[in-house]
């Protein structure tokens, strides 16, 4: 009996302590939980820009569904391209590294212009329809890798202007 009373009373003791506790300690101050109204209005405006590209894209392919055969499949390559344009270059707006965000544009314009190429090629038949495809294959790469030394150098300027002297990682 005397153990379950110490026990009840130490528990009582322990609870009366943490509520008195609880109350003197001041309560962590409340974070606003709604962003600035900056960050509001600037994701206002990148929205209504996600939205307009959608809306550009559907009216791009709803202008596509009139036609036939392979310039249909190119119309929609362009469509798909530039809707991936415009959403390259939205990105690279507000990125913390341009030159990153840039490459990034131009590999989407590479690429784009690649399927658009594609596409094309498909109207012919054979060699002249493999030799196609390589071409537009090589165009890509060579855009690709232009905007891979163009990034390069301005990373190496951006450094020399901070000074520093490690190069940073790439992921």
């Amino acid at each position: 009996m005397k153990v379950k009373l110490t026990a009840v009373t130490l528990g009582l003791a322990f609870g009366l302590a943490s509520a008195a506790q609880a109350q003197t300690t001041p309560a962590p101050a409340k974070r606003d939980s709604a962003p600035p109204r900056a960050e509001q209005s600037e994701r206002k405006a990148k929205d209504a820009a996600e939205e307009r590209i959608e809306r550009e894209y559907k009216a791009a392919r709803e202008k596509c569904n009139s036609m036939q055969g392979n310039s249909k499949d190119i119309c929609t390559a362009e469509a798909k391209g530039k809707q991936k344009v415009a959403k390259a270059e939205l990105e690279a707006k507000d990125a913390k590294d341009p030159a990153k965000a840039q490459r990034q544009v131009t590999e989407a314009k590479a690429d784009a212009a690649y399927e658009v190429a594609k596409e094309k090629c498909d109207d012919q038949k054979g060699e002249a329809k493999d030799a196609c495809v390589k071409q537009a294959r090589v165009e890509r790469d060579r855009a690709k890798g232009k905007a891979e030394r163009t990034a390069e150098a301005r990373q190496e300027k951006q450094r020399a202007a901070t000074g520093s002297t490690a190069p940073e990682k790439q992921k």
